[in-house]
């Protein structure tokens, strides 16, 4: 089960964006999209963007005021490009969108994605209205990302709180398996083939563990670690030729 979600965006500028948050939407599973007074007609662009989320934007329910937009909606999570870590800044305490996924999981019901025009962000009365507030890291310098991107990493957050055994979603990357025994039986290999090469005795042990570094930091899987196996072996028969 995963909560039911509305994406709001509050009066848009480009109709681009539109259309490209309405492709998002139908990417990760929204169910409606509602305008707050947008400031642009949904035109050519809008279409021309929203791809597979065109039924979403021609569906998209154009409203007046914010709180009509929210009139449904269970839980309220809006974007703001500013956040403050103080404890009496409630108005702009912010979570990052990890932490929503994380809140999300368990919960059902109506949540509405709220996001503020490009060139201003939502205002105070309407960040007041949000029960949760997501704030997106960037460089200090240039903090506000484009509507859409902002859009993309949220939806993306609220997509993963359902889990990785979502039968809507595709599948997550597969799990991998790590054999310690495989892993084991490559480092005494390749002591051995630095042995027979001649490589100096006081550095064999510094060459072990940086391999045993970069291999943890890799986690090759177990078919892996036999292929590597395989080829330390035909080293190991070739040297036997050469040397017999």
């Amino acid at each position: 089960m995963s909560p039911r979600l509305t994406v709001v965006l509050v009066r848009p500028k480009e109709d681009g964006n539109v259309g490209a948050v309405a492709r998002l939407a139908r990417n990760y599973g929204a169910e409606r999209l509602v305008l707050v007074r947008p400031r642009a007609p949904l035109g050519p662009e809008a279409r021309r963007r929203a791809m597979g989320g065109a039924l979403l934007l021609k569906q998209a329910l154009v409203v007046d005021t914010f709180d009509a937009a929210l009139a449904d909606a269970d839980l309220v999570v809006g974007s703001t490009d500013l956040s403050t870590g103080r404890s009496t800044a409630y108005l702009r305490r912010a979570m990052l969108p990890e932490r929503l996924a994380e809140l999300l999981h368990p919960v059902l019901g109506r949540v509405a994605l709220v996001l503020g025009p490009e060139d201003n962000g939502l205002d105070k009365d309407q960040l007041a209205r949000c029960d949760i507030l997501v704030h997106i890291p960037a460089r200090r310098e240039f903090p506000t990302l484009n509507l859409s991107h902002a859009a993309a990493i949220l939806l993306y957050a609220v997509h993963r709180a359902q889990g990785t055994e979502d039968p809507e979603s595709t599948p997550a990357p597969e799990v991998v398996p790590l054999n310690g025994t495989e892993k084991e039986l490559f480092l005494e290999r390749l002591d051995g083939l630095a042995a027979r090469t001649g490589y100096p005795k006081h550095k064999r042990r510094g060459l072990n563990l940086m391999f045993r570094r970069i291999y943890g930091r890799a986690t090759p899987t177990e078919a892996e670690y036999r292929m590597l196996l395989g080829f330390l072996k035909r080293v190991e028969r070739r040297l036997e030729r050469t040397n017999g």
